[in-house]
């Protein structure tokens, strides 16, 4: 009997709790639904239909990596730099923000939905951030390839 009322309790207590945070979330604007803050992109419309995207995205950046990093095929339709440039959100700096705030695009469903994004890891979160990263890439890139060059002529002797 003393089981049974432990047990009863335990769930009428995880049942309140339950009601109290789902109380406690913030309701957005679209029709009293609990759904993510997402920013809506620069141009008239998306590389595809929203969702599309919103189902597969991490499909197409995958594919997208794949052939980038293993054939050399640069395309920029699904690309993540052509996703960050046109889903940038300005925070009050008037610079965009990082995928640490909530605010940045992919934070916000991310985060929503518990899912881990690993992209940010290696790519900037933000447009010009990535400009940077570049020109940087750019001068390691030519003097990786000095290096290997003055490193085959010696292979050769």
């Amino acid at each position: 009997m003393n089981l049974w009322r432990t047990t009863r309790c335990a769930a009428l207590t995880a049942l309140l709790l339950l009601v109290g945070v789902c109380a406690s979330v913030p309701v957005s604007a679209g029709g009293g639904a609990l759904t993510p803050t997402i920013a809506k992109g620069k141009g008239d419309k998306c590389v595809a239909p929203t969702e599309y995207m919103r189902r597969n995205h991490m499909d197409l950046l995958d594919h997208q990596r794949d052939d980038t990093v293993i054939d050399g095929i640069r395309t920029e339709r699904f690309s993540l730099k052509g996703c960050v440039s046109c889903h940038a959100v300005k925070g009050e700096d008037g610079r965009a923000v990082t995928v640490k705030d909530e605010r940045h695009f992919c934070a916000s469903c991310h985060l929503y939905a518990a899912v881990n994004m690993d992209c940010f890891d290696c790519h900037a979160s933000r447009p010009d951030e990535a400009k940077k990263l570049g020109a940087l890439r750019k001068k390691s890139h030519a003097r990786d390839m000095a290096v290997l060059k003055d490193y085959l002529k010696g292979a050769e002797r």
